[in-house]
Formats: C-alpha cells, sequence, structure tokens
C-alpha cells in the first residue's frame, strides 16, 4: 500500500532553511519542497548547476520568491561560506540547516583507492562537517537554530562494497552527536536522519534491479520509502516539536540493527 502524501501545518512559517544536495528528486529536493510547504523560506543548494536551476525553476511555479539557490560544492570551504552568506543576505539568519550532500559508490575494499575512500568521505563527512561548522559560527551567538544531518543505516550495519560510504555515514553520526554536546548550551539542536531505501531516479540509475529488489525485500513494509516520507521527519526534526531532542539519530527504515 502506498502512503498518502501529507499536507503542510505552518510547521515552519517564518523560519529560513538551507538545504544541500537538493537539486532533483532525491531527498534533498523532498526535504526543499516539505519546508516550503511547512511556511520556511529556502535557500536549496548544489554542486550541479544546471539542475539546480532547473529545480528552482519548478519550485518558484508554486513558492514563488520563497526559495532561492546557491551553487555549492561542500568540499570547497570557500562555497560553504558563500552559501550562508548569500543566504542571510537574501532572506536573514539561517534557522534550519539540512546537510543532504553525500556521494556513495561500490567497491570492494581491496581493490579501492585512495581516490575512491578520499572523494566519498570529502563529500559525505567532510562536507557534513563544513556546513555543520559554519552554521554553529552563526547560530551559537544568536542562540537558536537546528541543524538536521542524513545519515544512513548503513552507518549501523555492514554491507559488501559499501566501506567507504559506511566509514563516512558512521561518521556523520558521530559528528552530530558531539556536535550536538557542543551546542546544546547555545540553545543550537543537531539530530540526524538514518535512511535506508528511498527510491529516486538517480538511485534507480546507478544501483542495479537485483540489489534494489534485495533491499526491498529486506524492508518491514516490502517497499522502498518514498523521499518525502524521509524529508518528514527531517521537518519533524527542524520544528519546535523535537525541541527537547538533540544528539539523536532517528531510522527512517525498519533496518535499525
Amino acid at each position: 500500500m502506498q502512503p498518502t502524501y501529507v499536507p503542510g501545518h505552518g510547521l515552519l512559517r517564518g523560519r529560513v532553511a538551507t538545504v544541500t544536495a537538493a537539486a532533483g528528486t532525491g531527498i534533498g529536493g523532498a526535504c526543499a519542497r516539505r519546508m516550503l510547504e511547512e511556511g520556511a523560506r529556502v535557500v536549496i543548494s548544489d554542486a550541479h548547476e544546471r539542475r539546480l536551476e532547473e529545480t528552482l525553476a519548478e519550485l518558484r511555479k508554486e513558492f514563488g520568491d520563497d526559495v532561492a539557490a546557491v551553487p555549492c560544492d561542500v568540499t570547497s570551504e570557500e562555497q560553504v561560506r558563500n552559501l550562508f552568506t548569500i543566504a542571510e543576505e537574501r532572506f536573514g539568519p539561517v534557522d534550519v540547516v539540512v546537510n543532504n550532500a553525500g556521494l556513495g559508490g561500490t567497491a570492494r575494499l581491496a581493490e579501492m583507492t585512495d581516490e575512491q575512500w578520499n572523494r566519498v568521505l570529502d563529500v559525505t563527512l567532510n562536507g557534513t562537517m563544513r556546513c555543520t561548522r559554519a552554521a554553529l559560527s552563526r547560530m551559537q551567538p544568536r542562540g537558536r537554530g537546528v541543524i538536521v544531518n542524513n545519515a544512513s543505516v548503513i552507518g549501523w550495519r555492514a554491507q559488501e562494497g559499501q566501506a567507504h560510504y559506511a566509514a563516512a555515514k558512521a561518521g556523520v553520526m558521530a559528528l552530530t552527536r558531539c556536535a550536538a554536546v557542543e551546542a546544546a548550551p547555545y540553545g543550537v539542536r543537531v539530530n540526524a536522519v538514518a535512511p535506508s531505501l528511498a527510491m529516486h531516479p538517480h538511485l534507480a540509475k546507478v544501483t542495479t534491479e537485483e540489489v534494489l529488489a534485495e533491499l526491498t525485500r529486506n524492508e518491514a513494509f516490502g517497499r522502498h520509502a518514498e523521499p518525502w516520507e524521509v524529508a518528514n521527519v527531517m521537518v519533524f526534526l527542524a520544528s519546535d516539536y523535537s525541541s527537547y531532542m538533540t544528539g539523536e539519530i532517528v531510522s527512517v527504515s525498519s533496518r535499525h540493527p
């Protein structure tokens, strides 16, 4: 049975949010849309400028000037700083940061190159660190703000050919917990979601049908998650409904070990 899309309830009305890797039909794009539907003004970013402009044009048809776009490669400290600077110039202080950028790939560890390992960790873990650091430097002096990181259930469990991605996502989980402890005295919360299988066209292109079928069979509902189902949990963590939650990794899956 397919889930029913839930309408917005104004949970983020008046907030300013940024979402990385938000171009296209994946979790980032779904999160940006859900936050707009919940009343936020949203700055979307992505390293793929063409897809970013296409996503911006599509969202503006519905949300007008409440959405803006800033190209950003999270492996570049300069571009990360620029993202926050432009977001604040456009909409004011950023209340919510969603660190969604990540890079996968499949390679057995014995054959994995340093380049493959470093690239996945630089985007997925180091990129999350750069954006979290930039967000905290702005949120902590104001005494408010929320950071939501995108981890993965693979950070808890093993999967063949995914040593680099699993290590990066486990690192995101540890980063989330440590950042939360440091930020709590300033009134800033840091949490993460851990999805399993959220299907979108790009994932279907880079994953074999056999692997997708096996992953789907392992899910309790016997189906993949819709990206907006993960985005719903991100919205919850960004909202005041989760005001006493920080340092948590919320599994959006039945695959928690």
